[in-house]
């Protein structure tokens, strides 16, 4: 089991077991136990879509919310981005230590891969983002302005 601290300084506790593999399946149609599949495969759409993976995380911390009396939309509100990277090191590290100690190495592996691959996604963005010089795109997109144009000098008429 693994833990995440919402916005609000709630801990939560993600378990996966068959009950909530279930629940993720009659919830929001989707089969943790076969991460690989679809098209795109389901380890990249929790990668990709944020709504996707918190409603992922609602379906795990399902029985808790309910105990608690919080609601799906409470719950929303207290998933800021700290909250949703913490919870996303929690799932990856719960997805792994499920399919090594159910003997899927394979699958294991492939929940870690998934990992890196966003990891090494977010680092060449930020690389590419940084070498990017922005006097140059503007005047590349706008092309060259000259400061020395001539203005209107006349007033724009009422027609």
């Amino acid at each position: 089991m693994k833990e995440f601290i919402d916005s609000t300084g709630r801990k939560w506790v993600l378990s996966l077991t068959i009950d909530a593999v279930k629940r993720c399946r009659d919830l929001l149609n989707i089969n943790l136990l076969e991460p690989e599949k679809g098209d795109p495969p389901l380890l990249t759409r929790i990668g990709t879509d944020e709504i996707l993976f918190c409603d992922l995380l609602y379906c795990l911390c399902k029985p808790q919310l309910d105990q608690a009396g919080i609601t799906d939309e409470q719950f929303g509100q207290a998933l800021g981005g700290d909250a949703i990277r913490s919870a996303s090191h929690a799932f990856y590290e719960e997805m792994i230590d499920f399919f090594q100690k159910r003997g899927r190495s394979d699958r294991a592996k492939a929940v870690a891969k998934q990992r890196q691959v966003i990891d090494l996604a977010v680092r060449t963005i930020e690389q590419t983002l940084d070498a990017v010089d922005l006097e140059t795109e503007v005047v590349k997109a706008l092309g060259s302005v000259s400061t020395n144009s001539p203005g209107s000098s006349g007033s724009i008429r009422d027609r």
